[in-house]
């Protein structure tokens, strides 16, 4: 398996063998049940909904798996050829899957932080902050006025800032509880507390080195 879905549940710090203290997030990942295995994916499940709140749907298609409780949350992995035999419907993929030492990819929905300004959106140096001056934080000119007669596209503006999917990569694992499903990355990931992430395995060498 390449990765897991999992579950932010914070931040805190650990100490190396050096004694250095090192930041990292904690997330609760797995164990995540089997429920269908295709030709290259795997679909994972995570988490639990209430019976009541499932579709009809989706009852059937996890009963195939023999699970009684549908996940609240279905995610599809790659399964490449060189890991092995992929797991079988029904199964259980724990936290296990990963080392100490091994780089990851962290997906999630970053916080939302409403409609914001370019100064704490695109982090701009804002106007002058002389006397008389009424531009302080406003972004100035956005675009010239006879040609090209409009702005350009991906111009940098006042919008909604957050609440989208982000994905950050080369994180380290720094230790791996498996009695607990607890895995801790160096650095922080994106999301709240008690937000959904998804982690898979990244090779090569990171910008973290």
């Amino acid at each position: 398996m390449t990765g897991l879905i999992g579950r932010k549940l914070g931040m805190t710090r650990v100490f190396d063998a050096e004694g250095t203290h090192v930041p990292v997030t904690i997330i609760e990942a797995g164990p995540c049940p089997v429920v269908q295995v295709g030709q290259s994916q795997v679909q994972l499940g995570f988490g639990a909904k209430k019976p009541k709140r499932t579709a009809k749907a989706l009852a059937g298609h996890v009963k195939k798996a023999g699970l009684e409780t549908a996940p609240r949350v279905l995610q599809s992995f790659p399964v490449a050829p060189s890991t092995g035999e992929p797991p079988k419907a029904g199964e259980t993929v724990t936290v296990a899957i990963f080392a100490a030492g091994d780089r990851v990819k962290v997906t999630g929905v970053t916080k939302g932080r409403g409609f914001q300004g370019v100064v704490h959106r695109h982090h701009f140096g804002g106007g002058p902050e002389t006397h008389g001056n009424t531009r302080h934080r406003k972004p100035g000119s956005i675009a010239p006025g006879t040609d090209p007669s409009r702005i350009i596209k991906g111009k940098r503006m006042p919008g909604h800032m957050g609440a989208r999917n982000f994905t950050e990569l080369g994180l380290r694992v720094v230790k791996v509880d498996a009695e607990r499903n607890l895995l801790f990355l160096g650095g922080s990931v994106p999301g709240p507390m008690n937000g959904l992430l998804t982690v898979r395995k990244q090779g090569g060498p990171s910008r973290h080195d």
